[in-house]
């Protein structure tokens, strides 16, 4: 059964180290509740959150399950250097639909493993107060044996 899912890169995160502790800048925090209200606005918004463990992520999806009411589920497999197999792993047995925050450049290459169309990577939802990546997909099962994405959409 195909499952509506929206990648969504971290907002703008403050300059720091270590890397897993840099918090979201004020414009990060805008941003991020933007985006919260934006998919909460969806008729099709996420029911279930998965974040990347770092903070950055963290507070990103923090504001996303705020504005949409959605559990947060901390997901260590999201962290740095995440994989679309790792992606539909552990998405297996959750219902749908499901926003997930990661990072950069994982949140392309997953997105073109998983043959979704990410030619406005960096600004799919078209606002310029927003550049934080947002792709929509339908999971289905098409992928290499495994599960896909299909059917993009960009809202």
């Amino acid at each position: 059964m195909p499952m509506r899912l929206f990648l969504c890169r971290h907002a703008k995160a403050a300059p720091g180290e270590p890397d897993a502790t840099r918090e979201l800048a004020p414009e990060g925090r805008d941003q991020a509740r933007a985006l919260g209200e934006l998919l909460g606005a969806r008729e099709d918004g996420p029911v279930l959150v998965l974040s990347s463990p770092l903070l950055r992520a963290r507070q990103t999806a923090e504001a996303i399950a705020e504005a949409t009411g959605a559990p947060l589920r901390i997901e260590e497999r999201l962290a740095p250097g995440a994989t679309a197999a790792a992606l539909v792993a552990a998405l297996e047995g959750e219902p749908g639909p499901v926003a997930t925050v990661g990072h950069q450049p994982d949140c392309s290459e997953i997105a073109v493993a998983l043959s979704i169309d990410i030619s406005y990577c960096h600004t799919v939802i078209d606002r310029t107060d927003m550049p934080n990546a947002i792709v929509a997909g339908e999971l289905t099962d098409s992928y290499d044996g495994r599960e896909a994405l299909r059917g993009a959409t960009h809202q």
